[in-house]
């Protein structure tokens, strides 16, 4: 057990040189395209899943921003296999780092806020000031308006750095006191142990639901500004 309960969480160096890079990189390596006539069931279970992808996130949107599709789709695959990929052993999770998911999350809402100020102005500046708003909280109405505009790709990278940290800090935490009831009590240890493999269980379904989750309110924020 290590000693410093954050050590798992430092990006994992070799010869001195960060590899998050190879890390990130492994996800779409496994994602491969089939050149065969009749597809094996894992390529007939990967477009399967990205057609589900694309009818739950595209249904709301315009034609214009049906385009993103291929974004969301990629957004959610790579965030989906890397959370999973995490929960083995002995593994780096680059969304526990806050700099990695502030660098999707960025852009992402930029561009989905560029957008709207390009094709609906009028419309995008609505948003600061609601119809009906009396004189007096204008000012302060529009303050609150654009502090919120601009804390959503912070809110966005926040959610899923702090689910998945914490996901992980209880199983490692559970993990060592089952470790050091084994030879104290092995009831007990029993016990945490079936906690643990609850909690286990729990992460893979949590892993999956941020990446949805993260995914389905970048594509809210394109559906606003298209």
């Amino acid at each position: 057990m290590n000693e410093n309960l954050f050590a798992s969480f430092v990006t994992p160096t070799m010869m001195g040189l960060p590899i998050v890079i190879l890390i990130i990189m492994l996800p779409p390596m496994l994602l491969t395209s089939s050149k065969r006539l009749i597809s094996n069931r894992f390529h007939s279970f990967q477009q399967w899943l990205i057609k589900l992808i694309i009818k739950q996130m595209m249904l709301i949107h315009s034609p214009k921003g049906r385009t993103w599709s291929l974004m969301l789709v990629s957004l959610i695959m790579f965030i989906g296999s890397t959370n999973l990929l995490g929960l083995l052993p002995h593994t780096f999770t680059p969304t526990t780092q806050l700099s990695t998911n502030l660098c999707m999350a960025i852009p992402l809402w930029a561009g989905a806020v560029i957008l709207g100020f390009r094709h609906k102005l009028k419309a995008s500046l609505a948003h600061f000031l609601p119809q009906g708003t009396p004189i007096s909280l204008i000012p302060m109405l529009i303050i609150i308006e654009t502090i919120s505009l601009f804390i959503q790709p912070m809110a966005l990278a926040v959610r899923l750095t702090a689910n998945i940290t914490a996901g992980h800090l209880l199983i490692h935490l559970i993990g060592g006191a089952t470790l050091v009831l084994t030879s104290i009590s092995p009831p007990t240890a029993t016990i945490t142990f079936i906690i643990l493999a609850l909690l286990t269980i729990l992460e893979f379904a949590v892993a999956l639901i941020q990446a949805y989750v993260f995914t389905l309110l970048v594509s809210l924020y394109l559906h606003d500004n298209t």
